[in-house]
C-alpha cells in the first residue's frame, strides 16, 4: 500500500488515480491569482460503473501552467484557442452597448423629420454590426465546442481518464461556459439588444418597399438578419447555441455511447460543487471572479446535461446532485447568482418535469 496525500495531510491507502480539473483563465482582464492551488479531496459516486460509496480523489489544478496541451491536443486546442482569444473583447463591447435608443424614439415621435430618421439609422448600422460579430462568433463557439466534445468524449478512454489526459482541452471547455453564461448575463440585462434590431429591421423592410438604397444591407442581409433575429430572440442565446450544438453533438455520433458526454458533464458539475461547498477548498481562493467562474461552469455543464440526457439532470437517477448544486448556488450573495438560478429555471429542459421532485422544484421558485 502507498501512502496519498490529500489535502489536508497524508492519509494511508492506495494512491488512486488523480483528476486535474479545468483551469481558470480568466475571461475579465484581471490576473490571476499568484499561487497555484493543487489538492485533492474526495467524491463520491461520480462515474458510472463503479461500486456506489467508492471514493474518487479529484487533483485540482488553477493556474495556467498547469493546463498546457499536451502533443497530442495541440490541434483541437490551437483551433479553439484562436476562438477564446476574441472571447474578452467580445464581452467588453457587449458590456459597453448601449444602444440607439434615443435616437430612436426621436425618429419614431417625429416620422416626416428626415434628418431625425437618418440619425437614428447612422446610429443603429454601426450597432448591428456589432450584433453581426456577436452571432458570427456565437457559430464559431459552437464549433469549438464540437471539437472539445469530440476530443473528450472519444473511445476508448472514460469520462475520468479523458479529463486526467488532456488537462487543457478541459480548461478550455471551462473557459467556453464560463464566457457563455457571463454573455447572456449581459444579453439579458441588455434590451436595447433586441429594439435596435427591430427597428433596423422594420426600417429596412421599409426601405425596400419604397425602392430607398439601404447603406446597411450589405452588411446584414435579410437572411443573416432572420437567423440573427432567432438567435436574439432567445433570452440567453449562447447558452441556448451550446445546448443545440451538444444535443446535435449526441445524436449525429450514434456509434459513442451517450454515457460518455454525461459522464463528463456530471463529473466536471460534481467537481466544481464540491470545490465551492467545501469551507477547506472554498477559503482558498483568493479571489472572487473565481468562485464565479466555478459557478458558472457548474451550471452550464448542468444546463448541457439536462439536454442531452434521455431523463435529464433533475430526476433522482441524474449523476449530478442537484439539490447540492442549488444549495450552492442558493449560498451565494443572492445580485451575484441571480442570473444563474434563472438559467435553470428557464432553459433547462426537464425541471418540470414530473419526474422531478417537488423539493428540488420549490428549491428553484
Amino acid at each position: 500500500m502507498r501512502r496519498g496525500r490529500g489535502a489536508g495531510g497524508g492519509g494511508v491507502g492506495e494512491r488512486p488515480p488523480f483528476v486535474r480539473a479545468p483551469a481558470v483563465r480568466l475571461l475579465e482582464g484581471e490576473e490571476t491569482e499568484a499561487w497555484s492551488l493543487s489538492y485533492s479531496f474526495k467524491v463520491t459516486e461520480l462515474i458510472e460503473g463503479q461500486e456506489q460509496n467508492h471514493q474518487h480523489w479529484l487533483k485540482l489544478s488553477f493556474s495556467r501552467r498547469d493546463a498546457q496541451p499536451t502533443e497530442s491536443e495541440k490541434e483541437i486546442y490551437n483551433q479553439v484557442n484562436v476562438v477564446l482569444k476574441d472571447a474578452e473583447g467580445i464581452l467588453e463591447d457587449l458590456q459597453s452597448y448601449r444602444g440607439a435608443g434615443h435616437e430612436i424614439r426621436e425618429a419614431i415621435q417625429h416620422p416626416a423629420d428626415e434628418k431625425l430618421q437618418e440619425k437614428a439609422w447612422g446610429a443603429v448600422v454601426p450597432l448591428v454590426g456589432k450584433l453581426k460579430t456577436f452571432y458570427e462568433f456565437s457559430q464559431r463557439l459552437e464549433a469549438a465546442l464540437r471539437g472539445l466534445l469530440g476530443a473528450l468524449t472519444s473511445t476508448p478512454y472514460s469520462p475520468t481518464q479523458h479529463l486526467e489526459r488532456e488537462q487543457a482541452l478541459a480548461k478550455q471547455f471551462a473557459e467556453i461556459l464560463h464566457f457563455t453564461l457571463r454573455f447572456d448575463e449581459l444579453k439579458m440585462t441588455n434590451p436595447a439588444i433586441q429594439n435596435d434590431f427591430s427597428y433596423y429591421r422594420r426600417t429596412l423592410s421599409r426601405m425596400r418597399i419604397n425602392n430607398v438604397p439601404a447603406e446597411g444591407e450589405n452588411e446584414v442581409n435579410n437572411e443573416l438578419a432572420n437567423r440573427m433575429s432567432l438567435f436574439y430572440a432567445e433570452a440567453t442565446p449562447m447558452l441556448k447555441t451550446l445546448s443545440d450544438a451538444t444535443t446535435k453533438f449526441v445524436s449525429e455520433n450514434k456509434n459513442l455511447p451517450i454515457e460518455n458526454t454525461t459522464d463528463c458533464l456530471s463529473t466536471m458539475a460534481s467537481v466544481c460543487r464540491v470545490m465551492l461547498e467545501t469551507p477547506e477548498y472554498r477559503s482558498r481562493f483568493t479571489n472572487e471572479e473565481t468562485v464565479s467562474f466555478c459557478l458558472r461552469v457548474m451550471v452550464g455543464v448542468i444546463i448541457l446535461y439536462d439536454h442531452v440526457h434521455p431523463v435529464g439532470a433533475f430526476a433522482k437517477t441524474s449523476k449530478i446532485d442537484m439539490k447540492g448544486c442549488i444549495k450552492v448556488l442558493k449560498d451565494q450573495p443572492p445580485n451575484s447568482v441571480e442570473g444563474l438560478l434563472n438559467a435553470l429555471r428557464y432553459t433547462t429542459k426537464h425541471l418540470n418535469d414530473e419526474t422531478t421532485s417537488k423539493q428540488i422544484k420549490s428549491m428553484l421558485q
